[in-house]
């Protein structure tokens, strides 16, 4: 019998960009491809995704993507792969729930990918891929239509989370399916790959359904406009707003390019319903009295260019804040999104609005379930393996000790790493030989793998400016033959400049005698001597260390 390959490439020791590779007889689905976003020291980069080489040389062998939810962090990266696939003579179908592909569809039409094949599999439904026969799970999550991913092979079957949280109070009235989660286990789960997200925080997490009073309850304490900021993928919220807002004989308005587009999907799908007259366009917003206004916008995690970024920052075409304006976050910072986050709170008291978050009262619940929740899933599936998935490794590790509580030995659970495959047979688990896995940068419309020297360079020219300092040689004996050019763009600190430059015009000219006494005549190594000796200069009067860049032309 065929060993069944586990390969994250994406998702464990990390909050983002899940992509999963289960392979079995040579045969391939691929569960999710998310992307993240990325860090402050990611100068210029505008998304990450997995490395999918993996795929990409295997191309032939896919029989299909199953997506278990609509968010970035599972779909973000599909326009890409496909991309990627294409190229080397491959085109997957795509299989996820009615919402998903429909949030799919979108976003290949906006990256003008056509021919690519997006089914609608219904949870009660099981489609055969290959060796694999596939079956989606319903979940409770942040956003309609999330499923586990079960897939089922001779040797037994994997089941895959995605996200996941037992909320008993759905606000779409749809709680988890636990009773097809229990038959999985008493038919027999081989390998559980579950979220980690919130297993360090203990206990059960709050039902969705809990929010919407609480804000009601805030929007009524507010005498002026109200601005609520979530995902714009997170539907039963933005119901929630709307359902607060007309109960307050609120008009509401929504700002932002994907809220707009989401809630445009939810109300097709009727997964959103909007009383008659509720809504009203960006453009009207200053005509009503500012106490029946309600704003939904994007831009809860302070990404640069969204919405709400560019009210903090007064920068927004359509809406301009105000004192007297109360903004409510109904979302969490996902890790690494605090400092943006925190930043645009703060512009936004600068502004003179009121901020409320989930500090402040409980206008969000997450997703994600917390460590009971882990628990129980464990014990309604009783699987062999345990391999935790999406969270950092302090979660991974938190993960697996509580499988082990609930009773899986402790050497059937595997506590992996990107590109770490797990490979089962019928004599047991082991992790197999590392593959190639890790980051591929977004830049523009450009994706590769950013080496980091480019990275470094952009951080440098972003902290310390650049020097450039051309210099002019005479082609016989090396000697300068004209005054050197000094150009000098976000250099800090540069108040004396005229009297650098000319430190820096002798020091060029002093350098280039050097070299013509050395006999140096080669064009690169006359620039690293420059380079050297003007960097030394640079620093010891400014103390910091802007890149230098000279250019020596020979005539």
């Amino acid at each position: 019998m065929s060993a069944l390959r586990v390969l994250p490439l994406g998702g464990l020791g990390e909050i983002g960009k899940n992509m999963t590779v289960v392979e079995y007889e040579d045969r391939i689905v691929v569960v999710d491809v998310g992307l993240r976003f990325p860090t402050p020291e990611m100068v210029g980069i505008d998304l990450v995704l997995p490395d999918f080489s993996y795929l990409r040389e295997r191309a032939k062998e896919i029989e299909a993507i199953v997506v278990t939810h609509g968010h970035e962090d599972h779909l973000g990266a599909l326009p890409w792969v496909l991309r990627e696939l294409a190229a080397n003579g491959a085109n997957p179908p795509i299989y996820g729930g009615a919402l998903t592909m429909a949030m799919a569809r979108s976003k290949l039409e906006e990256h003008r990918l056509k021919n690519v094949e997006l089914i609608d599999l219904d949870t009660s439904d099981t489609v055969e891929l290959g060796p694999f026969a596939v079956e989606m799970v319903h979940m409770t999550h942040s956003i309609p239509d999330s499923s586990a991913v079960a897939l089922e092979t001779e040797l037994g079957t994997v089941l895959i989370t995605g996200d996941y949280k037992f909320d008993q109070t759905p606000v779409d009235g749809r709680p988890a399916d636990m009773s097809r989660l229990a038959e999985l286990g008493r038919e027999g789960v081989l390998l559980l790959c579950g979220d980690s997200t919130n297993v360090d925080r203990p206990g059960f997490s709050p039902s969705e359904s809990l929010v919407g009073p609480h804000l009601e309850e805030t929007f009524a304490r507010c005498e002026g406009r109200i601005v609520v900021t979530s995902f714009a993928s997170n539907i039963h919220r933005v119901q929630q707003v709307m359902d607060a807002a007309y109960a307050l004989d609120r008009k509401v308005s929504l700002v932002g390019r994907s809220m707009r587009k989401n809630v445009g999907i939810g109300r097709q799908l009727e997964h959103i319903d909007v009383p008659e007259g509720l809504m009203v366009g960006p453009r009207e917003i200053d005509d009503l009295p500012d106490e029946r206004i309600v704003i939904i916008s994007t831009g809860s995690q302070g990404e640069p260019l969204s919405a709400l970024r560019r009210m903090a920052y007064r920068d927004h075409p359509q809406v301009e804040l105000r004192e007297g304006d109360t903004v409510v976050f109904s979302a969490t910072p996902i890790p690494g999104n605090e400092r943006a986050v925190n930043e645009t709170i703060d512009r936004l008291y600068h502004i003179g609005c009121e901020v409320v978050t989930p500090r402040d009262a409980p206008v969000h619940a997450s997703g994600h379930g917390y460590a009971e929740e882990v628990k129980l899933m464990l014990n309604l599936v009783k699987p062999r393996y345990v391999m935790p998935f999406h969270g950092d490794f302090k979660r991974l590790r938190l993960h697996g000790q509580l499988a082990e509580a609930v009773g899986v030995p402790p050497e059937n659970i595997f506590k992996g790493d990107n590109g770490l495959p797990l490979d089962i047979n019928s004599r047991g688990a082991r992790f197999g030989e590392r593959e190639q896995a890790g980051m591929v940068f977004v830049d523009g419309v450009e994706i590769g793998d950013m080496a980091d020297v480019a990275l470094r360079d952009r951080r440098m020219l972003s902290a310390d400016g650049i020097f450039i300092v051309v210099a002019t040689i005479a082609e016989q004996d090396g000697r300068s033959v004209a005054d050197p050019e000094v150009i000098f763009r976000g250099v800090p600190f540069l108040d004396e400049a005229g009297k650098l430059i000319e430190e820096i015009r002798a020091t060029v000219v002093g350098s280039l005698l050097h070299a013509a006494e050395e006999e140096i005549r080669e064009v690169d190594l006359i620039q690293q001597a420059l380079h050297d000796d003007l960097a030394k200069l640079v620093y010891d009067r400014l103390r910091r260390r802007p890149m230098v860049l000279p250019v020596v032309v020979e005539v």
